[in-house]
């Protein structure tokens, strides 16, 4: 086959293919002239590769553009109902499992919920049993709608997890250290399980890493070249990307040590972040302090109680405890950013994750002025914070992209059988 710089005629072809859905993707429906330009193509490339995709199910017409004097033009978008994508959400509360079609529009939801840390709920088998259960469930919902004929194929699984996430040849492995899960195979484990068709991509990432995912992609992190996305839940962790690490890492920022010989954290160690931060530290430090969290009530209703025992909003007196606790909690999460601000210089800080999203903007101020005060002046002044904009369901849509991002990749075809994924377009903006 011929070759033009290292690459065959098979390349330049996916690559073409994979710009333009791109492109239209984010910009469409757009026409054959405004695609090219955008695509930066020739308009017989555009007119080809686009003939190609439309032959393929991936694009359709969209209406027609008026030319002022000249023939109106034909639009064309991705074709939305072409394909589904399922994004799980394995948190420290709770599993959720979701089915999106290629526009990100949700088709189908369930949650399987844990009910305790350090219970048997985080016994891999179990966690690996919610998942195969809700995608399954999530496909059958697909499926018996009525409105579903001709639905697209599955194009991918996309989980996003608690703790390290290590790529080896022989599949992914997990070390959630906070879990109790040492280097725990739960790709093979899933695909050993015989619930998943063999052919369908399989994407296993940090849970902070695909809430970075999708906030770069649709959220508050679109058009930014460095950001710092931050996962606020039981516990804390962050999604880092930066010019020399576009595809985003996942970095273990709750295990900063904040406090020498401080609190015992969940991973064993005194004094990270995570153990004066995290959902889970923050109610412990409130009962320990003399709250009374409402008897049962899991970590979010909790979170609640103490919020508006914090800032009651009848216009009664704050609870003194509650509000003492909530102000230490703002300033370690601002001495926390205010070190990734000074190590990674970012345009972006989001704060993300369920209890992030309920502390809320009023949180958030208090946050940013102690990140602020603790991190260097140049890089202070320049970077905005702000709460994540894609809500407590950040962490599957993120990992509903994975798969969607190597189709894109591919071009929009299938992956051949045992290869290596694409690694992810982290920006949206190409």
């Amino acid at each position: 086959m011929a070759r033009h710089g290292g690459r065959t005629v098979r390349d330049l072809r996916r690559e073409s293919r994979s710009t333009v859905l791109q492109r239209l993707y984010f910009d469409g429906p757009m026409s054959r002239l405004a695609l090219g330009s955008a695509a930066g193509l020739s308009s017989g490339s555009v007119s080809n590769v686009v003939a190609e995709l439309m032959a393929d199910g991936l694009v359709e017409e969209a209406g027609t553009l008026g030319a002022d004097g000249g023939r109106p033009r034909t639009l064309v978008r991705v074709t939305a109902d072409r394909g589904r994508l399922v994004g799980v959400d394995v948190g420290e509360t709770r599993v959720r499992v979701e089915l999106f079609d290629l526009s990100m529009s949700e088709l189908a939801r369930t949650e399987r919920v844990l009910p305790g840390h350090g219970s048997r709920s985080y016994d891999v088998g179990v966690v690996a049993g919610h998942i195969l259960d809700g995608v399954a469930e999530v496909l059958g919902a697909d499926r018996a709608d009525g409105r579903a004929q001709g639905r697209g194929e599955l194009l991918g699984v996309g989980i996003g997890v608690p703790g390290i996430v290590e790529h080896t040849a022989d599949g992914t492995l997990v070390h959630g250290q906070t879990v109790g899960w040492d280097a725990v195979p739960l790709e093979a484990l899933l695909r050993d399980s015989g619930r998943l068709p063999a052919h369908v991509p399989l994407f296993v990432e940090n849970g902070a890493r695909t809430l970075g995912q999708a906030e770069m992609w649709f959220g508050g992190g679109r058009g930014a070249r460095n950001a710092v996305v931050v996962l606020f839940g039981s516990g804390v962790g962050a999604c880092v990307v930066t010019d020399e690490v576009e595809q985003g890492r996942a970095v273990e920022w709750g295990h900063l040590t904040v406090r020498v010989r401080g609190r015992r954290c969940r991973c064993g160690a005194r004094g990270c972040l995570e153990a004066y931060a995290g959902a889970e530290a923050l109610l412990a430090r409130w009962r320990e302090a003399g709250g009374q969290p409402p008897s049962g009530a899991d970590e979010e209703a909790a979170l609640t109680a103490l919020l508006s025992a914090a800032r009651p909003g009848d216009g009664g007196e704050p609870d003194p405890v509650a509000a003492e606790v909530l102000a230490e909690t703002a300033e370690y999460l601002g001495a926390g950013l205010a070190d990734l601000v000074n190590l990674f210089q970012p345009e972006r800080v989001l704060v993300g994750g369920w209890a992030g999203l309920q502390l809320g903007p009023a949180f958030l101020e208090s946050v940013r002025a102690h990140t602020l005060a603790h991190a260097l002046r140049h890089p202070a002044g320049r970077v905005g914070i702000a709460l994540g904009r894609l809500g407590p369901d950040a962490v599957t849509v993120g990992a509903a992209i994975l798969p969607l991002a190597a189709f894109f990749a591919r071009g929009g075809r299938r992956p051949p059988v045992d290869s290596p994924a694409p690694a992810p377009a982290w920006r949206a903006a190409l």
